[in-house]
């Protein structure tokens, strides 16, 4: 019977950094190391166990976030291997939610690279300790003084050197371990290093550097800081135990040194991690959407909160959570506290990638999986019975890339859409919006790469081929003066006929602003004297008023409903391109009924008919949505990143610098950045990043106006 770790006994790790730093074969080091797997795969031959699925295989580095467990020093040590393209952030921003300690990699060669700073900058955001390691110290081009100068001016001086190299390129073979006093020498095949003394030469450095830990530590404790004082030292175990303090609150960054292709460092990483990485019941606590703080007692109701699913190869879905308190059992009954729903627990598997260990219990803060749930999704809680916790679901960034997509057969539209659903459960960042007022479905992404992959499994996996296409943009359409309009709709075919006849007038909604007493057109003035009046908030954005003017019965009070539905028509297919029309007033002020023919259909059809003649007369314009996005970039690559923003519209909204980067932000019409993140990537080296989120609507230009109508008018004879 595999061993029940508790809360005091659990590290859970996120294994992060950027593209090609090494992190799925570190992990594999890790894995070989536990004996957990008894022969390292590699990436080039698409073996790991971390990167198995097919897409994965097919693009040579991960896509998913991976979970491992390994039990290493007496502590269990849960480790998810996230993906390092920016493109995968989800993964990434998932791992650090239910972690309480980020690993972040980067190489010896690169330094600190784009990846590095972004993955950092999410440790960062969730308040988690961090601990670099920098790896391929065997690299030809290997610069670990210039990788250390780096991480010290991007992150400051909490970076802290726990061991550094003796030599790097292809002959690194050991490193001085400060924190140890020992220099670690590893054999050709690598695996467990010998201890030996701290050559001479060195001697200086290290006790400058093992001063300065020392202090660190010391800090923390009065015991220690009394003792530092009174001798100038600490042994290892006390600068450990003070360190501990000091990295759990994120004040010091320690950096290790690894070649994990050679299973160098792998070993000495993990004892670290054991000895230095906060355990469940030390870490922050999880808060329940109430507030709560939900400490890792295992004694009390089990309640589970699901972080991943994943629909995995000769299984079908596998949903991962992390138990955030009491214990749970195979066999056990739950409520899905999200969905109503109960889930039995059919098994219960501690996993490391694609290896999966039946176990046959799992408790608080510990990480599992488990198979066959019949209503679960990615971010439900599910508790035992008298538990009530729930916990929100994690935020995750915006999207950056919007493409529509459609099945190249029109009969496979449904089988998609279920397809898009499922994958949306496997990554929360693929956004799924099927568009009413576009007429299209919208596929939305951290990047085109990350739409690639989407296409690539559809594809592939699914055999379900496909085509993006441009997505529409959801212009609106609003006026700037008032005008006038009436429109009769007659109709007479044998038996009962329609009639309906209404005279309005639209004009531009302001807030706070009341409608005149008397409007002027043609020379004719239209005295109004408002009965009753309706605002509609549209679920677009904006409001449709219309105010009931009608004096003497002209119209009869219950066709008013009827008017109102034949605006609305027109409000969700403006006059002039379709799209949605917002913060229009109409004033309907006379009109015709007939005894018999009259019926709300046909004040439905005069009314629509009416608005959108007196729409086109009302000074009509076009409404575009406006982002504010936000580049983080290189300060050499800053010209090219403003001209290139000012080429697509954008208005410079300020300028300042941050961790090292340039940062701009802007105002930029949606329409011209549907790219961006190929173009910024492409201007960059892919060292810049962004981030966008709607700001507002404005008035597009006069010229764009025009093509667009133009565009609308040839689709309309198209269609005809």
């Amino acid at each position: 019977m595999a061993k029940v770790y508790q809360a005091n006994e659990i590290k859970n790790i996120a294994l992060i950094g950027g593209s090609g730093s090494g992190k799925t074969t570190l992990m594999e080091a890790m894995l070989f190391e536990s004996g957990i797997i008894k022969r390292r795969g590699t990436v080039e031959q698409q073996s790991t166990v971390c990167d198995y699925f097919p897409v994965e295989k097919e693009y040579g580095y991960s896509v998913f976030s991976t979970v491992c467990n390994i039990e290493f020093g007496g502590k269990k040590l849960n480790i998810i291997d996230c993906a390092g393209s920016d493109d995968f952030c989800g993964g990434t921003v998932t791992a650090l939610h239910i972690v309480d300690t980020a690993v972040v990699t980067l190489t010896c060669n690169g330094g600190v690279e784009v990846g590095t700073q972004n993955n950092f900058r999410i440790a960062e955001n969730a308040k988690k300790p961090v601990v670099f390691v920098v790896n391929k110290c065997d690299h030809d081009n290997a610069n670990f003084d210039r990788a250390f100068e780096q991480l010290k001016e991007n992150f400051g001086n909490k970076v802290v050197l726990v061991q550094y190299p003796v030599q790097t390129g292809p002959g690194f073979n050991s490193v001085i371990d400060v924190l140890k006093g020992k220099m670690l020498v590893w054999k050709a095949e690598g695996g467990a290093p010998d201890l030996q003394d701290i050559p001479a030469s060195e001697q200086g450095k290290v006790e400058e550097l093992l001063g300065q830990l020392h202090e660190m530590a010391a800090e923390a404790d009065e015991q220690l800081m009394e003792k530092f004082f009174e001798e100038g030292t600490l042994t290892e175990e006390e600068t450990i135990r003070g360190l501990k303090s000091v990295f759990a609150s994120a004040d010091v960054y320690p950096v290790l040194c690894a070649c994990a292709t050679k299973d160098m460092g792998a070993r000495r990483l993990m004892e670290f991690l054991s000895d230095m990485a906060p355990a469940v019941a030390d870490a922050s606590k999880p808060v329940t959407t109430d507030g709560k703080e939900v400490a890792p007692d295992a004694t009390k109701p089990a309640s589970l909160f699901i972080f991943k699913t994943s629909v995995e190869p000769h299984i079908g879905e596998v949903n991962y959570f992390k138990v955030m308190q009491g214990t749970v059992k195979g066999a056990d009954d739950l409520q899905n506290m999200d969905r109503g729903s109960k889930e039995r627990i059919s098994q219960l598997y501690a996993v490391d990638g694609s290896i999966r260990t039946a176990v046959d219990e799992v408790a608080a803060g510990d990480i599992a999986a488990t198979v066959k749930l019949k209503d679960t999704r990615t971010g439900n809680t599910l508790n035992a019975k008298d538990c009530d916790l729930t916990y929100a679901p994690i935020a995750y960034p915006e999207p950056k890339y919007r493409r529509a997509i459609r099945p190249l057969n029109e009969a496979d539209a449904e089988k998609l859409s279920a397809l898009l659903t499922r994958m949306h459960e496997e990554d929360p960042t693929w956004i799924i919006e099927q568009s009413k007022e576009l007429k299209q479905t919208i596929v939305s992404g951290q990047g085109e790469f990350h739409l690639r992959t989407l296409k690539w499994r559809l594809e592939n996996n699914d055999k379900m081929m496909i085509a993006y296409d441009e997505p529409k943009i959801p212009y609106r359409e609003t006026i700037t003066k008032a005008a006038r309009a009436d429109y009769r709709h007659k109709k007479q075919s044998g038996g009962a006929g329609q009639f309906g006849e209404v005279h309005l007038i639209v004009e531009p909604y302001v807030e706070g602003v009341e409608p005149k007493e008397i409007y002027k057109f043609g020379g004719q003035e239209y005295k109004i004297t408002p009965r009753d009046t309706q605002e509609v908030e549209l679920e677009w954005g904006g409001k449709l008023v219309m105010v009931n003017s009608i004096v003497g019965g002209a119209i009869d009070a219950r066709f008013m409903p009827a008017i109102l539905k034949g605006l609305m028509d027109k409000m969700e297919s403006g006059p002039l391109t379709g799209s949605y029309a917002r913060d229009v007033r109409v004033i309907v002020y006379d009109g015709k009924m007939h005894p018999v023919d009259s019926n709300e259909l046909s004040f439905r059809l005069a009314a629509r008919n009416a608005f959108a003649q007196a729409f086109r007369e009302a000074g009509p314009k076009v409404l575009e949505p406006i982002y504010e996005v936000t580049v983080l970039t290189p300060s050499d690559k800053m010209g090219d990143v403003m001209s290139d923003m000012q080429n697509r519209r954008g208005v410079i909204l300020g300028m300042s610098s941050e961790s090292g980067y340039e940062k701009l932000t802007a105002r930029v019409p949606l329409a011209e950045i549907g790219n961006y993140s190929t173009t910024l990537s492409s201007l960059s080296g892919g060292r810049a990043n962004f981030t966008m989120e709607p700001a507002e609507y404005q008035l597009v230009p006069g010229d764009v106006q025009e093509k667009l109508l133009a565009a609308y008018a040839a689709e309309a004879h198209d269609e005809d």
